[in-house]
């Protein structure tokens, strides 16, 4: 794209000004109307070191409330950033529906630099691509504004900002090794730049080249093109998104009424042994995962009073309490419904080397949404792909992704159930909401069935735990992890 992009004539000073003045009437007065439609813009500023990004960011945001806006400068990675997946640090600063997130440097820079650096190879560099069309297209399908802005200097004018940087003391600590590093070697960085833009100039996120040689005209640039983008994006009403083909191999998963469940059964001296036995190498196991630096990710979907809670329980029990997290996922809280869906589950990974059991999970999409009409009928179709593609980006990043499905009949759920609501003790565990969902049990058992099947990956199989007896289906869980920790271990 750098190659063959061709600038646009500059306009005179005066004509500048008159423009600059309406772009910023209209973006303060389009405020309330992203408010108002909840209409979450993220614009990305790239570009060249020196080229102004942040005195740009500065004055756009003087025409924004502050209560609507954040300002987020992706600088080199933390340690603890480095510990979690490449998109998690990105993912974080999302904004929530009717607020701008602006980014100085973000993906591009990252994956940028590391091709530059020699750390990314060509076949990292071709999987870190695919991983950036899919998490932007996510983001554009899910309803968000993604405005990206690269900032073109020429050569001889980065040289020339960059020698004024380094001949006043109170500048010259904004110009980097990098920075000098790049302008040395300016024809490298412009090749590798211009096929990033190529890359990934995506149709619903497309780039935009600004000619940044001169300041009130690089303003003006992203002024107009913020302004149109969200007047096109506000013009847009809520529209059915194509759904994808599943790109992704699958595995082949029995429907729910298939699973055997009589038989599945362990006596008590049995159960005490085994679970002592394996108790013991899991915790063996979490050692070695923490020297090594895997990341582990156990997920628990299943009916009500099906014995997630006691499941979980058993495997935390072998743990390291400084080395695991549990999150039971409820009903998101209010910042986290005005997010894509998989915000809080992105934030709450584990860095590597620890576990993250997630009691009821991502998941939540293709059911109870589904079936209490909490988002669109393409909503949840769509999901199904989204899905295997957030399991794929943990996979890629190294994660151990482990999923269960903890499986009762429909008469073992009713024992359960009145067994809680007639002991004092066990009250709290027993609400309205789980006999309202059990009357609509055949049409979670239909959502589930469709869910087993479309998201039980090669890479992130699911696994059905026959639990009519608690006991049989605690000892699966464990068997299965330990087998999966050996894999990547021994």
């Amino acid at each position: 794209m750098l190659k063959n992009w061709i600038p646009e004539e500059v306009p005179s000073q005066e004509e500048i000004k008159e423009r600059l003045e309406k772009a910023r009437r209209e973006l303060y007065d389009l405020q309330m109307k992203i408010k108002n439609r909840k209409l979450p813009v993220l614009v990305l500023f790239e570009g060249w070191s020196a080229a102004g990004k942040g005195s740009i960011i500065g004055r756009i945001i003087k025409n924004i409330d502050p209560r609507f806006f954040k300002v987020a400068t992706m600088a080199v990675p933390t340690e603890e950033e480095n510990r979690k997946p490449f998109l998690y640090r990105f993912v974080k600063q999302i904004p929530e529906g009717g607020k701008f997130t602006l980014l100085d440097s973000g993906w591009m820079e990252q994956t940028t630099r590391e091709v530059l650096d020699g750390t990314l190879t060509e076949e990292k560099y071709e999987t870190r691509i695919e991983s950036i069309k899919r998490f932007e297209r996510q983001l554009t399908d899910n309803g968000y504004l993604v405005l990206k802005l690269f900032f073109q200097i020429e050569k001889e004018e980065q040289d020339a900002r960059i020698e004024k940087l380094l001949g006043d003391r109170d500048t010259e600590w904004r110009v980097s090794e990098y920075d000098r590093w790049q302008n040395g070697h300016y024809k490298k960085c412009r090749k590798v730049f211009g096929r990033y833009l190529t890359d990934t100039n995506l149709p619903a996120a497309p780039w935009y080249i600004v000619n940044a040689g001169e300041k009130k005209w690089a303003e003006l640039q992203v002024m107009e093109t913020l302004v149109s983008a969200i007047e096109v994006a506000l013009q847009n009403e809520a529209h059915s998104v194509p759904l994808l083909q599943n790109v992704f191999p699958l595995k082949k998963t029995p429907e729910l009424k298939d699973v055997e469940l009589a038989g599945k059964v362990l006596e008590d001296e049995e159960y005490k042994s085994e679970l002592k036995r394996l108790q013991k190498r899991l915790g063996e196991l979490h050692n070695r995962l923490y020297r090594k630096r895997v990341p582990v990710i156990i997920t628990y979907e299943g009916w009500d009073a099906a014995g997630k809670g006691g499941n979980i329980k058993r495997i935390t029990e072998a743990l390291d309490p400084r080395g695991f997290e549990v999150h039971p996922i409820a009903s998101p809280e209010p910042h986290e419904k005005a997010r894509h869906y998989l915000w809080r589950f992105w934030t709450r990974l584990p860095k590597d080397g620890h576990i993250a059991i997630f009691d009821r999970t991502w998941y939540g999409r293709v059911m109870v949404e589904r079936l209490e009409g909490f988002c669109s009928e393409n909503d949840w179709k769509r999901a199904y792909n989204e899905i295997n593609e957030f399991e794929k980006e943990l996979t890629d990043w190294g994660a151990v992704l482990i999923k269960f499905w903890v499986h009762i009949d429909k008469d073992t759920q009713l024992l359960r159930f009145t067994e809680r609501q007639n002991h004092p003790e066990k009250q709290w565990k027993i609400t309205e909401e789980d006999w309202r969902n059990r009357e609509k049990w055949d049409l979670y058992e239909e959502a589930v069935d469709e869910m087993l099947q479309k998201t039980s990956t090669v890479y992130a199989p699911w696994h059905v735990l026959e639990s009519v007896d608690k006991k049989y289906a605690r000892i699966k869980a464990l068997k299965i992890i330990i087998g999966e920790l050996e894999k990547v271990l021994d």
